[in-house]
């Protein structure tokens, strides 16, 4: 099989062929249908979610596929099931890492990885949805979209009316705002340096667009950071309400500290908050299929979202876009579809 394998610290990866080994108790061999590409894999790509020491190993945890095999144990998934493969553990058994040959060597992967023809995948990294769920709506609620909602539904305790600002709309940022509208906040804003951007963000749902953060004249009751940067980290926290949670999304470089301006003002009002999120505390088997019956009620939009489409075979095209901040979320062919 065909994989996009990291094979060196900040370099491109190389389209390799890799073989499965033999699936061990709780792991589960998928057909790959669709990936998305999360901004959190240029991280993995800096060697800067302490992966270097595993070189080389295969990418990617938000994807779409359908059951090829399953190991001893697996009761979660059937040969046959179409599978949302994500990255927060779910139902079922959490498997011993996988691993793939690789010019005649083993190497080790994560429980979940989706920049391959095939993959084999712990079986707590799978739900399963009716087959007539879009490939593409599957890949997203891997990550992108599931982190989003999750985020305003189990984290930021968003009442009716409170102000929103989401720095940064890449993927899960515009899911951001469409979760935030959808939760009738007022206003949401989006905040990002691509212009470009503008016309998408008020597409799924933003009041107001702003460049930078510093164009932020009044204080918000959530504000939402998806990129990571420290400079937008410090001045967001000077723009919250007495009652104001800043969460964050995007990681910061390894080793960068962060600064809060004048301290004395996380005691305004009840007490701001910052927290980081793991994913918005989503519980994979109890709310993708909420997501997915949603979508098909018509109360989520995805192709607003996904801007772009690309070939496993052109995925370092892929990541270089993505770097550049031009793109939505973006998509990954891989197999076909049914």
């Amino acid at each position: 099989m065909k994989a996009a394998v990291l094979v060196e610290i900040d370099k491109p990866l190389v389209i390799k062929d890799v073989e499965p080994t033999e699936l061990k108790i709780g792991q589960v061999y998928v057909r790959v249908l669709v990936s998305g590409l999360c901004g959190a894999q240029l991280h993995e790509i800096r060697g800067h979610k302490g992966n270097a020491k595993f070189l080389p190993h295969l990418m990617g945890h938000e994807g779409c596929g359908i059951v090829e095999r399953i190991g001893p144990g697996v009761t979660t998934v059937n040969v046959g099931d179409k599978v949302v493969m994500h990255w927060r553990a779910g139902s079922g058994i959490e498997s011993p890492f996988p691993s793939y040959l690789i010019d005649d060597k083993i190497m080790g992967s994560g429980k979940v990885t989706t920049l391959s023809e095939y993959s084999i995948v712990s079986e707590n990294r799978l739900t399963s949805v009716p087959h007539d769920t879009p490939s593409e709506l599957c890949a997203i609620l891997g990550c992108a979209l599931t982190t989003a909602m999750g985020i305003i539904d189990n984290e930021a305790d968003l009442k009716f009316g409170e102000s929103v600002a989401v720095i940064g709309t890449g993927g899960v940022g515009l899911n951001l705002i469409q979760a935030a509208k959808m939760k009738s906040a007022y206003p949401v804003v989006a905040i990002d340096n691509n212009k470009a951007k503008k016309d998408l963000c008020f597409t799924v749902g933003a009041n107001a667009f702003y460049s930078s953060p510093e164009e932020l004249t009044e204080k918000f009751d959530v504000i939402i950071d998806t990129t990571g940067n420290k400079d937008a980290i410090r001045f967001a926290s000077t723009k919250l309400s007495g009652t104001g949670r800043l969460i964050l999304v995007g990681q910061p470089t390894p080793g960068k500290s962060i600064e809060i301006d004048n301290a004395i003002n996380l005691f305004n009002g009840s007490g701001q908050t910052i927290k980081a999120t793991q994913g918005g505390k989503t519980n994979p088997q109890e709310d993708i299929p909420r997501y997915v019956k949603m979508y098909k009620n018509g109360l989520l939009d995805i192709d607003s979202l996904i801007t772009h489409r690309f070939k496993l075979e052109q995925i370092n095209e892929a990541f270089d876009l993505l770097r550049t901040g031009n793109a939505g979320r973006i998509i990954i062919e891989i197999g076909d579809n049914e």
